[in-house]
């Protein structure tokens, strides 16, 4: 038993060099998930390599999935992904999915970098101070979920919660969504990767959904990215992001 061709194909062009030991051990299993993952899902979407690879890395780091993620940063980097770019993906992780399952990520990180020959530390990305990151997070904050939602959100806030307002403007949209490395349109993909496959996000990944409309991406990408998913995050998680697209950019016929 081995995957058909394109997938194989599709399979070497990521793994140049990777030797995996599951064909021989489980070769109804890859031979299913192989067929189905880097044929059957490529054939359905548009996805960019590198916007795929980077969207599915953030699945899987919030997933926890932290032998795969080895493999597939090793991957996105074959790809073109640059070593800015994917510590960027991991660094995002960090406000919303926690510094816990991002830890070991960092290090896995770091060592396939440095197996590389990448230099370490990378250029700094950040783009604010302590005096200008609240000021930076709420103009990044407003251009991705809009002025009036911002306004909602800090005046719905009851005043022993207020401070996760403020944190969320200066922290996760200061210190993190404002950095530079990826554009707003990915990490509003890469946000929407991370809410959908940590499950039990509904209302926010409804919410980057809205987000994603904000800042460009439209109805057909965001299914495409969650399509992609599939494969990594399983059915059910998979189910919950398209309701979200649905109940937030409903399907309009020609």
């Amino acid at each position: 038993m081995a995957p058909n061709q394109q997938a194989q194909n599709a399979h070497d062009a990521l793994f140049p060099t990777h030797v995996s030991t599951l064909p021989v051990t489980d070769p109804e299993l890859i031979e299913i998930f192989d067929n189905f993952a880097f044929d059957e899902v490529l054939r359905e979407t548009k996805l960019d390599v590198r916007t795929r690879l980077m969207t599915q890395l953030a699945a899987i780091i919030a997933c926890q999935g932290l032998r795969e993620f080895h493999v597939m940063a090793r991957a996105a980097l074959t790809a073109g992904v640059t070593p800015v770019e994917l510590k960027e993906v991991v660094y995002q992780a960090v406000p919303y999915v926690g510094i816990a399952k991002v830890y070991d990520v960092i290090h896995a990180t770091n060592e396939i970098l440095v197996e590389r020959g990448v230099a370490l530390p990378l250029p700094g990305q950040s783009a604010t101070t302590p005096e200008t990151r609240t000021e930076k997070g709420l103009a990044t904050q407003t251009a991705i979920i809009g002025a009036a939602r911002v306004e909602t959100l800090y005046a719905s806030a009851s005043a022993d919660q207020a401070h996760i307002q403020r944190f969320l403007t200066g922290n996760c949209f200061g210190d993190h969504l404002s950095r530079g490395g990826l554009d707003l349109t990915t990490r509003e993909l890469l946000t929407l990767s991370m809410l959908v496959a940590l499950g039990g996000c509904d209302m926010q990944a409804k919410a980057h959904v809205a987000a994603n409309l904000n800042v460009g991406n439209d109805r057909a990408r965001l299914i495409d990215v969650v399509t992609q998913l599939l494969p990594f995050i399983g059915y059910p998680r998979t189910l919950n992001g398209l309701r979200a697209i649905d109940e937030t950019a409903p399907f309009q016929a020609a």
